[in-house]
């Protein structure tokens, strides 16, 4: 279910689709460093400005789920224009600074981005550009990014199925909003 706020510029509907806390697993490979699984807890907020505010953490998962080690983190921010078209900006915790630009499908919550700049400092590695497309399925939140080095071709490097996290404000929210007429047996309302 897609809730859209009621304090969300008017601007940022098309992307309510995005907002929340979301986490979830994925997998990592690319040539030069270690393929592996990899756990995800991603944030999309916002404030009532034209934008959606932006935070991802990721981290390296052993055999049994657990977490071994810090992946890769990125923040950033969204933007949407009256035509659908998505411009973000990021920044990742590697040194990597980039401009995203892309859009959003026609009748369906799917983002298709590429970068448009890149900066790096001296300290980041190899990275030339990269491709993203973000999905929404079944409730879910899907992605796959694609990167490109200077000795290595675009290609998909990671990939992730997140899930919404509840949290208690969510119930109270969603309780708040039932109807009062609702069966006082439970049962009558599966029927």
């Amino acid at each position: 279910m897609i809730e859209i706020p009621s304090d969300l510029h008017k601007g940022l509907v098309p992307l309510a689709f995005l907002l929340g806390n979301w986490a979830g697993a994925g997998v990592h490979d690319f040539p030069g460093s270690e393929k592996c699984n990899f756990g995800q807890e991603a944030v999309f907020t916002h404030d009532g400005r034209d934008f959606l505010e932006y935070h991802s953490h990721t981290w390296v998962l052993d055999g049994e789920g657990n977490k071994v080690r810090p992946l890769e983190s990125e923040s950033g921010f969204w933007r949407i224009d009256a035509d659908r078209k998505v411009e973000a900006t990021m920044v990742r915790n590697d040194g990597v600074v980039e401009v995203w630009y892309g859009e959003l499908a026609e009748k369906k919550p799917q983002i298709e981005l590429a970068t448009d700049a890149v900066a790096r400092t001296a300290a980041s590695g190899p990275y030339s550009g990269g491709k993203r497309l973000y999905g929404y399925v079944s409730s879910d939140l899907m992605w796959v990014g694609e990167k490109q080095t200077p000795e290595v071709p675009l290609r998909p490097y990671m990939s992730a199925h997140l899930k919404k996290v509840v949290t208690p404000e969510d119930v109270e929210r969603w309780a708040k909003a039932l109807p009062d007429d609702l069966p006082d047996d439970g049962i009558a309302f599966f029927k």
